[in-house]
């Protein structure tokens, strides 16, 4: 069953926030954002990255940082690097010459991030929103203090807001508002519409990242097809692509032997998992979305970095990088 149209009541949350003061484990606020920025710290998305990192993969980081531009070619010099020499352009001439590259002075980021119905779900400690707010929030600031640009696309059910990449702060403020915003539309109560599918923001992503950019997407990745799976491949041949899958223990491990209720906003049904068959459809139905997902990372070789909602969301990210714990 789609996330998105299981609102499920379990009683299992904490207890809410005092009156007049937003849950930060329901709701990110931008202020709640904007306090993450000294904690970003702990974090580095720069290729060099800890042998324990899930973005090494078995040879070399999954991150290849900043690109080269050409300069220009010129004759060889007594000190040059014998490894620059361009043997095409000598042998055309005839005498060595050499091709001068410098570095990109920042490489672009790119953070996809999904606030749809489907992320407002929590069963433990936080809604899936708030997770990937969370960890959206402190990828953007350590991508801009490593002095790349950085923008991003928010997305909820009847929006997408698209933040070019910048290095500016002030474009970093308007990414976290545009993420504060989509978060503050997430309620048990708003109108159930037809969501914005996974596959039209990646093709959004694909215009603005044509290549060699670092390119976060943050989601449940509730209902993937086949085009969303061409997509990514093809993200992932021109850029430097990384997949936080933001889950809840729920779905890993369905209660049995109670009745559930869930709803779309509209309709609303009974689901009772002490029925065998009802359990057992449930549960497979949970794990092979997620299964799929992961599977990504051995067919497309992409960096999949799963992110649960039940735990804080910084020291799990120092975990999958390898960085020690503080």
């Amino acid at each position: 069953m789609r996330d998105r149209a299981a609102r499920i009541r379990t009683g299992t949350l904490p207890p809410a926030a005092p009156a007049g003061e937003a849950d930060p484990r329901v709701h990110a606020t931008l202020s709640h954002l904007r306090a993450l920025e000294g904690r970003a710290r702990q974090l580095s998305f720069l290729p060099r990255q800890p042998a324990r990192s899930v973005l090494n993969g078995r040879h070399a980081s999954r991150l290849r940082g900043r690109g080269l531009n050409f300069e220009e070619l010129r004759d060889y010099l007594p000190g040059d690097d014998v490894r620059s020499i361009d043997w095409k352009v000598t042998a055309r001439t005839g005498t060595p010459h050499v091709r001068v590259m410098t570095e990109e002075r920042d490489r672009p980021a790119l953070i996809v991030v999904d606030q749809r119905m489907s992320m407002f779900f929590g069963s433990r400690l936080n809604m899936k929103a708030v997770t990937a707010a969370e960890a959206a929030a402190l990828a953007a600031f350590r991508i801009l203090d490593q002095g790349d640009r950085v923008g991003g696309i928010v997305f909820g059910d009847a929006l997408i807001a698209e933040v070019r990449p910048q290095r500016s702060r002030r474009a970093l403020d308007r990414f976290l508002t545009a993420l504060a915003d989509a978060n503050a539309l997430l309620s048990a109560d708003a109108p159930a519409v037809p969501p914005v599918s996974l596959t039209e923001v990646l093709r959004s992503v694909s215009r603005i990242a044509a290549r060699n950019h670092l390119v976060i997407v943050l989601s449940d990745f509730d209902v993937v097809d086949d085009e969303t799976h061409r997509l990514v491949s093809a993200l992932s041949r021109h850029n430097d692509l990384v997949l936080i899958l933001v889950t809840d223990p729920f779905a890993d491990d369905v209660p049995e032997g109670v009745r559930l209720v869930v709803s779309d906003g509209e309709l609303q049904a009974e689901i009772d998992t002490a029925d065998h068959t009802t359990y057992r459809d449930l549960k497979a139905l949970a794990k092979g979305r997620l299964a799929e997902i992961l599977d990504w990372q051995r067919s497309l070789g992409v960096a999949v970095l799963p992110l649960t909602a039940a735990e804080e969301t910084l020291p799990q990210m120092r975990r999958l990088m390898g960085l020690a714990q503080r």
